[in-house]
């Protein structure tokens, strides 16, 4: 880069659970600035979590956590160009970025839902993500297929 890489702010873990990546989640969920609203809905989607889990083992933060784990991808291809052709490369990714490459689909795969509210939708598309099925692991399994597709070109990774 040009210019110096720009400083990771510190989040402040949430007020329930005090966990940093919940406030990362709810911040990813935030609309328009209102963070309370987003804190809501994800208190509320974890709620609901509670009452419809099979394990009573586990809390519903935990099965959340569970569900975030299925959905991160492990590769994604990125294009190159070599010569006068463009190739889709499997690339390993980042820690932070398969964390926030699980968050952004399991958001929106939740919106997309049809459920009534939007607590209702993320819970759903939690408690789908646990059973590895729902949109968002499918979105998972369609990048790791796009990824050994092309693993005749990983040969070109720079």
């Amino acid at each position: 880069m040009r210019k110096n890489s720009s400083k990771k702010r510190i989040l402040l873990p949430d007020p329930k659970f005090n966990d940093q990546l919940v406030t990362r989640f709810v911040n990813n969920l935030m609309l328009d600035g209102k963070k309370s609203v987003a804190f809501k809905v994800f208190y509320d989607a974890l709620d609901i979590v509670e009452q419809k889990k099979q394990d009573e083992e586990k809390s519903s933060l935990e099965i959340w956590k569970g569900a975030l784990s299925n959905v991160m991808p492990h590769v994604e291809v990125r294009s190159r160009r070599v010569g006068g052709a463009t190739f889709q490369i499997p690339m390993p990714i980042r820690a932070d970025r398969k964390i926030s490459m699980a968050i952004k689909w399991l958001i929106s795969f939740s919106r997309k839902r049809n459920e009534k509210s939007m607590s209702q939708r993320l819970a759903g598309e939690i408690l789908a993500a646990v059973k590895e099925e729902g949109g968002a692991v499918k979105k998972r399994v369609d990048v790791h297929k796009m990824a050994e597709a092309n693993k005749a070109f990983s040969h070109f990774r720079f």
